[in-house]
């Protein structure tokens, strides 16, 4: 038996990206979802290969995953990253209805990683999370969560909360540096 017979390619697959997401520092209930590994797999992972060799520990978040949509309203500057995320999950075809994201596939959590990649590419004082990017994700593919909507003030896309139209103002023009412009 070789490791790269075809029968083996999709559990290398999923081995690796649960090491990718293993070094986002995932919680395991939310690399167990994405990948459909075991708990007991995802540790046994963690401490073969990421603990031995990252240069600094990794943190193993523990307890649930994020579930709150109202998180992402909190204040105007995680408004505003987590409608660049959004953007980015759109971009990756992530939104799109065709989809279930309640039954991720392998390509999807590859695409989902590309955009928090981007995502942390771009802000270097990121504020969101691996788990809260997924509960994003979920929060914009559902019917209850948040969705894109435009400002009214400077017409630029942004988050609401679907039962809160009040929010309707995107992060910058609900900021105290806003000017209504972008």
């Amino acid at each position: 038996m070789r490791i790269s017979d075809d029968r083996y390619s999709r559990d290398r697959l999923k081995l690796d990206l649960a090491l990718r997401l293993l070094r986002h520092e995932a919680r395991t209930c939310t690399i167990q979802h994405i990948t459909g590994l075991s708990g007991d797999r995802i540790r046994k992972l963690y401490r073969a290969y990421v603990m031995q060799e990252a240069p600094v520990r990794l943190l193993r978040h523990r307890g649930k995953a994020p579930r709150q949509s109202s998180w992402f309203l909190r204040n105007a500057e995680v408004r505003r990253q987590a409608a660049v995320l959004g953007g980015l999950f759109a971009l990756c075809g992530l939104l799109d209805p065709a989809t279930d994201a309640t039954a991720p596939t392998l390509d999807a959590g590859e695409l989902f990683c590309r955009a928090y990649e981007t995502y942390l590419y771009e802000h270097a004082e990121a504020c969101i999370s691996f788990d809260h990017g997924w509960c994003l994700l979920l929060a914009l593919r559902g019917q209850r969560g948040l969705h894109f909507a435009q400002c009214p003030r400077c017409e630029a896309l942004g988050l609401i909360d679907r039962q809160k139209p009040a929010t309707a103002t995107c992060g910058w023009c609900a900021s105290p540096r806003g000017l209504g412009t972008h």
